[in-house]
């Protein structure tokens, strides 16, 4: 049992404990001062000495055991409950998650609302990262102890504030239980409900902040305040020196980040500040704007800069939101095809452009542009040759072709050229004979 499941079941089972009676009247005529009173009665001598026997050992082991035994020996005592509760504590303090969780199986047989036994099996079984079915069952059993923490009553014995220091522990336990399992199955909004309970007890926990952020983020759509919490909990995990930590949900954090706001500016500033907050700020949200849309990009293209000065993957970048976005991206299109027609004007009428060979046919030739669709082998623009081929180029050749650039198809895009023909190369020139006596030499012998 680690460091923290122990600190949760010790505070589960040490408190409150003492809830057996004495009968009316004991052996010798006196009360056992350290038993106190209250309602339940031990009424046969032997059963209350072997309770009291049991209660009274100081070693953890064998009290445990001393209280096994007696459950054995009077399996129908009014105090079968209180027994267990005792040998699962003493258990606890030896260390022995083992019988822990044993008995607070038992209990739960008993009483299967059991807050407590089920908030100590949880706190066992989550801690030995279980996944699968065994998974379920810790997600399924926390969300019930959720559910009955509210109803569960002070029990005799218990002080208000350690009531209360309890019911605190134990909704911590049921709710980072159940978050972690949703988390495991992908559940991001349940898990963000868990989570957010998780942390009104316990809202320095380190892992559970960062589980938070990260179904935060995850769920759709994305919540951007998960970006604080993932900030968060990097400054936990630095305060606790957990420099791996730290470093893994930093890259996490920031990657996620860039993708939503374009950039990683702000990022440091981010979680700087978190380091002194308890909560997303209220304008956290509207802090951090999304990056531009592709459509927006496009428009942005054409208003700070000249269509006709941009390249030929700006106009199919910008052309291809022609009807995918509002009125700007048709308007940008507008822009750039009359660029490209007034290109053609300064070039008689006729573009000629590099291109590499898609596919060809006697009549026509498929063909890439630029360099992503040439790397990539896609079709760009297709070319309705004004005389067929009798030698079409092969794929992949390296070509020149001169046309009208006449329309284009937004998505998939494509450029539509007409009269296309391929510039007609001059024969090669043979070089003129070497100056001089015009006499044949004899090879040397």
């Amino acid at each position: 049992m680690n460091k923290v499941l122990a600190t949760f079941v010790l505070a589960l089972t040490v408190t409150g404990t003492a809830l057996s009676q004495q009968p009316d009247q004991q052996p010798g005529g006196a009360n056992q001062a350290n038993v106190p009173t209250n309602q339940k009665v031990i009424k046969d001598p032997a059963e209350y000495n072997a309770y009291v026997t049991a209660l009274n050992m100081t070693d953890p082991a064998g009290k445990g055991a001393a209280m096994e035994a007696f459950l054995k020996q009077y399996p129908n005592s009014i105090v079968v409950p209180e027994a267990l509760e005792q040998a699962m504590s003493a258990y606890q303090q030896a260390n022995n998650a083992a019988k822990v969780s044993e008995i607070a199986t038992k209990l739960l047989a008993i009483n299967p609302n059991n807050v407590k036994a089920m908030a100590i099996l949880v706190a066992i079984k989550r801690g030995a990262n279980p996944t699968g079915p065994a998974l379920e069952e810790v997600r399924a059993m926390a969300l019930k102890g959720l559910k009955e923490l509210p109803n569960w009553t002070i029990p005799e014995g218990i002080k208000p504030d350690e009531f209360e220091s309890q019911k605190k522990i134990m909704k911590g336990v049921f709710a980072s239980a159940c978050g972690f399992g949703a988390l495991q199955a992908k559940d991001f909004a349940a898990a963000r409900d868990c989570y957010k309970q998780s942390l009104e007890v316990q809202p320095d926990n380190a892992l559970d902040t960062y589980q938070m952020g990260y179904a935060t983020l995850e769920s759709t759509p994305m919540d951007i305040n998960g970006f604080w919490y993932i900030a968060k909990s990097i400054n936990l995990f630095k305060a606790a020196n957990n420099d791996a930590a730290v470093k893994q949900i930093n890259t996490y954090g920031k990657a996620k980040y860039k993708k939503f706001h374009g950039g990683d500016d702000g990022w440091d500033q981010i979680v700087t500040a978190a380091a002194g907050q308890t909560a997303p700020p209220s304008d956290f949200i509207a802090s951090i704007p999304p990056a531009p849309t592709p459509q927006e990009v496009a428009c942005k293209a054409v208003k700070d800069n000249d269509p006709a000065t941009l390249s030929f993957e700006d106009w199919e970048y910008i052309l291809q939101y022609r009807d995918a976005g509002p009125a700007c991206n048709k308007e940008a299109a507008d822009k750039v095809w009359a660029a490209i027609q007034d290109k053609q004007k300064q070039g008689t009428a006729k573009l000629k452009l590099d291109v590499t060979v898609v596919s060809a046919t006697k009549d026509s030739i498929d063909a890439a542009i630029t360099d992503p669709n040439q790397t990539a082998g896609k079709a760009d623009l297709q070319v309705a040759l004004e005389k067929p081929l009798l030698h079409p180029p092969s794929p992949g050749a390296k070509i020149s072709v001169i046309g009208i650039m006449a329309d284009y198809t937004p998505s998939p895009f494509l450029f539509h050229m007409k009269e296309g023909a391929l510039p007609e190369t001059k024969p090669a020139v043979k070089p003129k004979p070497h100056a001089g006596t015009g006499v044949k030499r004899k090879p040397a012998a």
